[in-house]
C-alpha cells in the first residue's frame, strides 16, 4: 500500500508550513511534487518520442506534461492570491 503524501514528505511539509503557513507550505511542496513528476516524464519522454515528429516527446506524454504544467500555474497563482491577501491584512 502507498504511503500518503503526508507521510512521505513529511519533513518537506513541516519545514515549509513552518516558513509560509500551512496553506502556502502545502502548496509549495505540491510544485516540488509537480516538477520532481516533470523530470521524470521528461526523462521518460527520451525515450518514448513521437512517431510523427522525432525531437518532440509522445502524444500521450506532451498530454501529461501539460496537465502538470497547468497544475503548476494554477498552484502558483493561488499561492500569489495567498500572499496578496496576507499583505493586505497586514497593511
Amino acid at each position: 500500500m502507498a504511503r500518503s503524501v503526508f507521510e512521505e514528505r513529511r519533513e518537506e511539509l513541516e519545514r515549509s508550513e513552518f516558513m509560509l503557513g500551512e496553506e502556502r507550505g502545502r502548496l509549495a511542496v505540491a510544485l516540488d511534487v509537480l516538477t520532481d513528476a516533470l523530470i521524470l516524464i521528461g526523462q521518460h519522454g527520451v525515450y518514448c518520442v513521437s512517431n510523427r515528429n522525432p525531437s518532440k516527446p509522445a502524444l500521450d506524454l506532451q498530454a501529461v506534461l501539460a496537465g502538470i504544467d497547468g497544475a503548476k500555474e494554477l498552484i502558483q497563482s493561488s499561492m500569489a492570491l495567498l500572499e496578496q491577501k496576507a499583505r493586505a491584512e497586514r497593511a
